[in-house]
């Protein structure tokens, strides 16, 4: 019998959601995507070492500004990771720009046309990059612009509907609604666990899911952020699931065929009714949501954060590679 592994990838796209090159290359995503944190844990391993010196290295040459070459460094590091990362998956790998663009458009914009050229210019054609961006108002139109350029987008922090309708309006490639974050934040408000019949970050995927395939939209949906194995299993079916190291190991060592629980033909039966958005009504809709506002702001905050906590470490490797 097979793995629940093996069964999830018949009918699912698996994502690896880490920086760690080693369990990319035991668990064989199609896809992966990385994020600051992931990548100041990995680049200060051992065995990672040497892709934060060549970032170093590439960002004194660069230019003579501390604050430019520490700039150039974390876009490197980035890009390295993700050149390692295309070597053992045949998909996509997802890099990320940074939260301080998260109410910035034009900002966005500029990032993510530099972070595809450091791509380009390493020999990897756009098609196999995804450029990682906050699902605000201004990151949605900052994607839009980028796809009409043939610069792929992956919408993350995804916690509304709203966010969802824009995304789609604006036909970006993928999004990553956050199952387990919906689900911490019900979970703290109602003082218990959720059985997993009611979980909120599972049905709003659902929700969306079956909204994107009964209208025919072409952005596809990839469930993250789990907590635990029965949230991945209730979204089999699901266009693609990105899924943490640990919780591939479990679904690894579980035996049993896993029957998709999202469908196309299901979606296509639903009754729900289509929604047109523009920027006064996402805005509205959105913060009806006192979940989505809360942990969208929340995950902006973190993520700048830690990208910040990489911008200081950024600033003690170049200066060592400045010394050398």
């Amino acid at each position: 019998m097979s793995s629940q592994l093996e069964s999830l990838k018949k009918v699912t796209t698996v994502v690896a959601d880490t920086g760690d090159i080693e369990a990319i290359a035991r668990h064989r995503p199609q896809d992966a995507t990385t994020n600051p944190s992931l990548l100041l844990k990995a680049a200060q391993l051992p065995q990672y070492r040497g892709l934060a010196e060549q970032a170093a290295a590439h960002a004194a040459k660069q230019s003579a500004d501390r604050a430019a070459q520490t700039s150039i460094f974390m876009d490197q590091l980035a890009v390295n990771f993700g050149l390692e990362i295309l070597k053992l998956i045949p998909g996509r790998v997802s890099t990320e720009v940074d939260a301080s663009f998260s109410f910035d458009t034009a900002g966005t914009i500029d990032k993510a046309r530099s972070l595809i050229e450091r791509y380009r210019s390493a020999g990897i054609e756009r098609e196999r990059v995804l450029i990682k961006i906050g699902s605000t108002w201004e990151g949605i139109k900052a994607a839009e612009a980028l796809e009409r350029e043939g610069i792929h987008c992956n919408l993350t922090l995804l916690f509304s509907f709203a966010q969802a309708v824009a995304c789609a309006e604006a036909k970006v490639t993928l999004i990553s609604p956050f199952v387990g974050r919906i689900y911490d934040w019900h979970k703290k408000a109602r003082g218990a666990e959720i059985a997993i019949a009611e979980d909120p970050g599972v049905a709003s995927v659902q929700r969306i899911y079956t909204y994107y395939k009964k209208y025919d939209y072409k952005t596809q949906v990839m469930g993250a952020s789990f907590r635990k194995v029965e949230q991945i299993v209730e979204l089999a079916g699901c266009d693609l699931l990105t899924i943490s190291p640990d919780l591939l190991v479990k679904l690894e060592a579980a035996e049993g065929e896993l029957t998709p629980k999202l469908t196309v033909e299901a979606a296509k039966q639903s009754d729900a009714p289509r929604v047109t958005l523009d920027e006064k009504t996402y805005r509205f809709q959105h913060n009806q949501d006192a979940m989505a506002v809360e942990k969208l702001s929340e995950g902006i905050r973190s993520f700048y954060e830690d990208a910040r906590k990489l911008e200081r470490w950024a600033e003690t490797a170049v200066a060592k590679a400045n010394a050398a």
